[in-house]
């Protein structure tokens, strides 16, 4: 049952049974009632849980992705009986130095963050506390990871659609970006962004 006024957005997937109250991005595979997100249509599933890199060992810490530029980043693991940390540098781990960072907490799990794209902008994630899904998408293919755990970072860059689903309840997601916030660096329609893909 679809209700009315709800958009389905091209590609999107509704399921038998599903009561669907709000519209339904691009790709997305809904079902339940209410609907909610559920996944996202030919997504390749990306390994989110990396090796530590400790001290001394010469493991590489960037993985890449099948979406062409987003790696996934593992962060320097120092263990120690007082309390661990994990820590990364700038220009080093972190492929940008960030003008900004902000954090995504308190988001309901049925409820979507990101669903935009940057001409400029570069974006760093880490799940700070929690779990939460990431969708990169660069118009031609997709990849879905599933960050849960603090020593590993998703890196983002300009012109990527972006989408956070899946939060759990107590998810912080901490976001480094290489601008200051600026509306017209923000891609929002789907259908706008493969247009600015195809046009660069």
């Amino acid at each position: 049952m679809i209700y009315p006024d709800v958009v389905l957005a091209t590609g999107a997937v509704v399921r038998a049974g599903a009561i669907v109250k709000r519209s339904v991005p691009h790709g997305a595979i809904v079902e339940g009632n209410p609907a909610t997100i559920v996944g996202y249509v030919n997504t390749v599933h990306s390994r989110s849980h990396l090796t530590p890199l400790m001290p001394g060992r010469g493991t590489d810490p960037v993985e890449k992705t099948e979406v062409d530029g987003v790696t996934l980043h593992r962060m320097h693991v120092v263990p120690d009986l007082r309390g661990s940390l994990t820590v990364g540098e700038f220009q080093r781990q972190i492929p940008f130095t960030p003008l900004r960072y902000f954090i995504v907490f308190g988001v309901p799990s049925r409820e979507t963050r990101g669903e935009h794209a940057h001409r400029q902008c570069h974006q760093f994630l880490v799940c700070v506390r929690g779990s939460c899904t990431v969708v990169a998408d660069d118009g031609k293919r997709r990849v879905e990871v599933r960050l849960d755990s603090l020593d590993t970072g998703l890196y983002l860059p300009p012109m990527i659609w972006g989408v956070q689903y899946q939060y759990s309840s107590d998810a912080e997601l901490l976001v480094f970006a290489s601008h200051h916030y600026d509306a017209d660096d923000y891609i929002r329609d789907y259908e706008d962004f493969l247009r600015a893909k195809a046009a660069s």
